[in-house]
């Protein structure tokens, strides 16, 4: 009898432990793989004490769908690419924020970018990472000066050690900066020079590579450069191989955003914004910077106080004013001239 209670006891212990941690609250989050770093994710997980259930997905295209087939409540926060949060809130997929909980005053002023996380007055995301599709490559077989230049990073010189980023918004983005056009102006009246400079960059590339693939081709040498590269590209391998690095050209790069905000329905308004405003703390800031996916800058410029020298090298945190200032934000065209640009970019692989 006694054995037998001890038993019962027991199991009794045992089921009301699960219960509780069946019972810890849960967030769930659709993110980037930058997200899924447990450095970033544990901190906030302890001081909540709650568990934070992270998705990753590509392509806000995937995102959406995955939203729309969910149950309202399914989803209490997402992560999106900062020129896709209209779609976003026009699909009712954003919930408003309230702006006076969120840093932006400590934020570059370049990047909080009111005119995409807010619409006709309401925010519904905030910025919480950006960086530049731009040049990266190898400095062991490449000559510095000439990545200082669009016109000589896919000249004859480097003919066959190219290789695209396969992401058509952004490396049209440098096709049209190299000819002087402005990422904004990109219109069907100027897609014939763009298509020219394609179609000699294409000529010259070894391949056409999405994330993975482009920064293995850099790392293993089968290239030598990376057109639409970045900090993002080759940061997490600078360590081992510090002949890696990036640059931006003299003409100029493609800034690239991502956002943050909190999903509508979600039964966990309050912990789902702060989670949000976890992200774009400092601290939360310069873990997600330095995630072991990959590398940007953090939005917020405070988080340089939570990074060492070499991490801000790195990111090349003293550039930034320049960089901020030579760079142009991604394409935004509307559905007809994106549809005239995505068979530009088919034209120009099947080349």
């Amino acid at each position: 009898m006694t054995k037998l209670t001890s038993t019962l006891l027991a199991t009794t212990v045992l089921t009301c432990a699960a219960g509780a941690v069946t019972a810890q609250e849960q967030l769930n989050a659709l993110v980037w793989c930058d997200h899924m770093d447990p450095a970033l994710i544990a901190p906030f997980e302890a001081e909540h004490n709650v568990t934070v259930n992270l998705r990753e997905y590509e392509g806000t295209g995937a995102a959406l769908a995955l939203l729309d087939q969910s149950r309202p409540g399914d989803w209490d926060v997402l992560v999106i690419d900062g020129i896709d949060v209209f779609r976003a809130v026009d699909a009712g997929i954003l919930a408003p924020l309230d702006a006076a909980q969120l840093p932006t005053a400590d934020f570059f002023p370049e990047v909080v970018m009111e005119g995409v996380n807010t619409v006709d007055g309401v925010t519904y995301a905030v910025t919480e990472k950006f960086g530049y599709n731009t040049i990266s490559y190898n400095t062991a077989n490449v000559d510095p000066a000439d990545m200082e230049s669009l016109s000589t990073v896919w000249s004859e010189k480097y003919d066959g050690r190219i290789s695209i980023y396969d992401y058509y918004l952004p490396v049209m983005g440098l096709a049209a900066i190299s000819q002087g056009i402005a990422t904004a102006d990109i219109g069907s009246d100027n897609l014939d020079a763009i298509g020219e400079v394609m179609g000699t960059m294409r000529s010259r590339a070894a391949s056409v590579a999405g994330v993975v693939a482009a920064q293995t081709a850099l790392a293993t040498g089968e290239v030598d450069i990376v057109v639409g590269g970045g900090e993002w590209l080759t940061a997490v391998l600078a360590e081992e191989q510090p002949d890696l690095t990036w640059t931006i050209p003299s003409e100029g790069a493609v800034r690239w955003t991502q956002s943050i905000g909190v999903v509508e329905g979600t039964q966990k308004p309050d912990l789902a914004l702060e989670f949000v405003k976890y992200i774009v703390s400092p601290e939360g800031q310069a873990r997600l910077a330095t995630s072991s996916c990959f590398w940007g800058m953090p939005a917020n410029a405070l988080a340089g106080d939570f990074l060492t020298d070499d991490q801000k090298a790195i990111l090349r945190w003293d550039d930034q004013p320049d960089y901020l200032a030579l760079s142009q934000l991604y394409p935004a065209p509307d559905d007809a001239l994106d549809a005239d640009m995505q068979d530009m970019w088919l034209d120009t692989l099947s080349q």
